[in-house]
């Protein structure tokens, strides 16, 4: 049986793995040993498996298949950050080969800090919503990724070196992670469970560029995880000038979705706002943003452009970015600056697998 035909491990949740070993007569324990390797020990390799007799270990390599990508390229960058770029083979290959870029690469990112371990993970191989200063939707989006491959990206940064355990998790890689809501909801489950990643769901944050429906769905979610909104425009009509995707709904739809979350959930949105030098920083944006963020519950999160080349969007000065921050504190907002992260390494979404797709 090729790898590509084996049923992915990372694909099943503990009662699907249960019946799984059941109906090829293994007992139902051996599917918690299984959980309780992978996830609990970190161990992929059926040889390590001590406690499984042989002719079990013999059964699941020829029928299950741990890990479905391919480590494509590892960088680190001087901060410690570090980046994998992964390659998923396409129904009935075995694996990329390497060297080829095929389209179906995504990157994920390991962010440590002194006290949390963040998975960068990505939802989809490329982005369908093209934004214009971001290298994800340059190639277009080959497809989504399945639950299985999105969890399978937590547990590689997971195992690291230095790294242990994986604390928080956010879907801020490549793709909409709500335009692929089953696959990321059911990755959300296992991340969460005691018997998969154990990560607690106040740490697992999903980003979105603002699908008014989608969001609506997630309020019904189990789990309750953080939103956060991709806004990166105070109007409508700067918006629609570096995000496609926001001529099919307006800032004040994506706003009363959010006002639905809150009300449904208890919890704040965060709102995302990419500085573009020149294009979304001056006082006036920084104003109407104010305005526009008082109107729900929401904190802001201020993040600076990481520069993507042929693009022709600019880093803001940090100037600039301070002035921004105060006038929003100023006007009663709770407003934070994201740290930037592995600039030598090209961290920023996209980069790695767009020189990939270049070279």
């Amino acid at each position: 049986m090729t790898a590509a035909a084996r049923t992915g491990f990372f694909e099943l949740d503990a009662a699907r793995l249960e019946a799984w070993c059941g109906a090829r007569g293994m007992p139902r324990f051996a599917a918690r040993q299984l959980m309780d390797w992978v996830y609990a020990k970190g161990v992929a390799d059926l040889g390590a498996m001590t406690n499984l007799s042989k002719s079990h270990r013999d059964l699941l390599a020829h029928e299950l298949a741990f890990l479905q990508g391919d480590e494509l390229k590892s960088l680190e960058a001087t901060d410690g950050t570090r980046k994998l770029l992964l390659g998923w083979p396409a129904p009935g290959v075995m694996l990329p080969v390497l060297g080829v870029a095929t389209g179906r690469e995504t990157e994920c990112v390991m962010i440590p800090s002194e006290e949390r371990r963040t998975a960068c993970v990505s939802s989809q191989m490329g982005c369908p919503v093209g934004c214009r200063f971001c290298a994800s939707g340059l190639e277009g989006v080959e497809g989504n990724l399945t639950a299985g491959r999105i969890v399978e990206q937590v547990w590689r940064l997971a195992r690291l070196t230095g790294v242990g355990r994986v604390t928080n998790v956010v879907f801020m890689g490549m793709g909409e992670p709500l335009a692929n809501f089953a696959a990321v909801t059911d990755a959300i489950r296992t991340l969460n469970a005691p018997w998969g990643m154990g990560i607690g769901a106040r740490r697992i944050t999903v980003s979105t560029v603002g699908l008014p429906a989608a969001i609506r769905k997630l309020c019904g979610f189990e789990i309750p995880v953080t939103l956060a909104l991709s806004l990166h425009a105070p109007n409508d009509e700067l918006r629609r000038k570096i995000i496609p995707w926001a001529e099919y709904s307006t800032v004040a739809e994506l706003l009363d979705a959010c006002q639905e979350w809150f009300r449904k959930t208890g919890r704040e949105i965060t709102l995302e706002y990419i500085l573009l030098g020149g294009f979304n920083d001056r006082r006036e944006h920084a104003e109407e943003l104010a305005r526009v963020a008082r109107t729900i519950r929401a904190n802001v999160n201020l993040i600076r452009y990481n520069e993507v080349d042929g693009l022709p969007f600019a880093r803001p000065d940090d100037r600039d970015v301070l002035e921004f921050q105060g006038i929003l504190r100023e006007a009663g907002v709770n407003t934070h600056i994201r740290a930037s992260r592995g600039r030598d390494i090209k961290a920023a979404c996209g980069q790695l697998r767009h020189e990939a797709m270049r070279s």
